[in-house]
């Protein structure tokens, strides 16, 4: 026996059902965004290896998929990799079109990114991001949108969130107080990692990075502050006080959490949370479910010069990142899809012989023209054959065509739930179908 087909770890196909649950996650952020007036682009999977390279910390370049050079002189072609996330390339693509691009530029992008990671459940090697930016404006009024737009997206799926919210500028001034300003990234790679090994095995790896234990020490009143946001903000100004970009970074975080104190959103500050990724260098977002243990769904932060890397400096932006495949895992578990989604066929015709059959297609072509969702079974097969396709796809109705007693220019029309059956004209079976069936 030939040994059946695989694919490889990390990856997954998608039957009709499950595409239907994914167009819906799709069709929902899509529409948010689209209110708040952002416009849709789309770059390449593959992007060079000096574009991807140095913008995600040591452990994200590590998650790099390299492609293998083809189609051109290997000595020749520049290395290419496949994208991690959407922000680096739509920087690149910022600087690349920048004179094609009115500013401040709000875009939105929904596709797949790769990551050389360890599958587990809610982590794949091969996964969808939809992103939302805006960049050209320093605002926070761009950070107050993200907030409406996970707020307004999460209402519309049902899921209940809440969003973890803090500044990279805070981190940066904790990194300076404790007495380790060079160690900054080395700080927030750790500390993003507490919620998952816990506090004793961030303070191994914070050791390891080669923190002092005076700095170890310092650290931990901080990680473990407790109380209201307007609490916890006051403690962390206090400790920042002498600290410039500190106390920036809590000026900002006043002024969001102000503009944001109107939402019904739960919106929590969180000095434990870091992000890991490098260029973030502002107010950086995390949002978890409540009902479900899968990690963050939902991600991003503001980013003040990554377009500079690529040769245009000073052009801030902030952006929001929702994991598609964690959000369809979090529906799944809650049971949240709506039936209606499917949008499946609406009626299937089945037919006795081949006459009967070009009757059904014309039938067919005639509900299709007023919208209905239409098949026809290809072949006279035997009648049970062809009710069984029906029940196998939840079709709703079935249009029996032709039969020893069946009246000219009618069907025989089939509730498949109820079992109940009727002699219709066309135009009663597209009244009963436009009566009975939604979309």
């Amino acid at each position: 026996m030939a040994q059946k087909p695989n694919i490889p770890k990390g990856t997954r196909d998608f039957g009709p059902i499950e595409m239907a649950r994914r167009n819906y996650i799709f069709s929902t952020i899509r529409s948010v965004f689209a209110q708040y007036g952002f416009q849709q682009i789309e770059t390449p999977a593959m992007e060079l290896m000096t574009t991807l390279m140095g913008k995600y910390g040591e452990e994200g370049d590590k998650l790099l998929f390299r492609i293998q050079n083809s189609g051109e002189k290997a000595s020749e072609a520049p290395e290419k990799g496949l994208r991690y996330d959407l922000t680096v390339p739509f920087a690149r693509y910022i600087v690349q079109h920048r004179e094609e691009i009115s500013f401040p530029f709000k875009r939105y992008q929904i596709q797949p990114v790769w990551r050389a990671d360890r599958p587990q459940k809610g982590r794949y090697r091969e996964f969808y991001q939809c992103d939302v930016d805006v960049i050209g404006t320093n605002s926070l009024v761009s950070e107050l949108e993200l907030i409406q737009i996970v707020e307004e997206v999460y209402r519309r799926l049902g899921i209940r969130v809440c969003l973890h919210i803090n500044n990279r500028k805070i981190l940066a001034g904790i990194a300076e107080v404790i007495g380790a300003p060079d160690k900054i990234t080395d700080i927030t790679v750790a500390i993003d990692k507490l919620d998952k090994i816990g506090l004793e095995k961030v303070n191994d790896e914070l050791r390891e990075r080669g923190l002092s234990e005076e700095a170890i020490d310092k650290l931990q009143p901080i990680l473990a502050l407790e109380g209201s946001n307007a609490e916890k903000l006051e403690t962390i100004a206090r400790i920042l006080a002498a600290n410039e970009v500190g106390t920036k970074g809590v000026e900002e975080m006043r002024t969001i959490l102000d503009l944001a104190k109107d939402q019904t959103l739960p919106i929590e500050l969180d000095l434990t949370l870091a992000r890991g990724l490098n260029y973030y260098t502002g107010a950086i977002f995390e949002v978890k479910a409540l009902d479900v243990q899968i990690g963050s769904i939902t991600g991003g932060g503001r980013y003040d010069n990554l377009t500079g890397i690529f040769g245009l400096p000073d052009v801030s932006g902030v952006g929001i990142s929702f994991g598609a495949d964690r959000i369809y895992d979090v529906l799944a578990e809650l049971e949240l899809y709506p039936e209606s989604m499917l949008n499946g066929t609406q009626i299937l015709f089945t037919a006795f012989g081949d006459a009967e059959l070009r009757y059904a297609l014309v039938w067919a072509k005639a509900l299709r023209a007023q919208g209905v969702r239409v098949e026809v079974y290809p072949e006279a097969a035997k009648m049970k054959k062809q009710m069984g396709y029906a029940d196998a796809k939840h079709i709703p109705y079935v249009a029996i065509v032709g039969g020893n007693e069946m009246e000219a220019n009618t069907v025989m029309l089939k509730e498949m739930n109820s079992g109940e059956q009727r002699q219709v004209t066309l135009d009663t079976l597209c009244k009963i179908l436009q009566n009975n069936l939604i979309g």
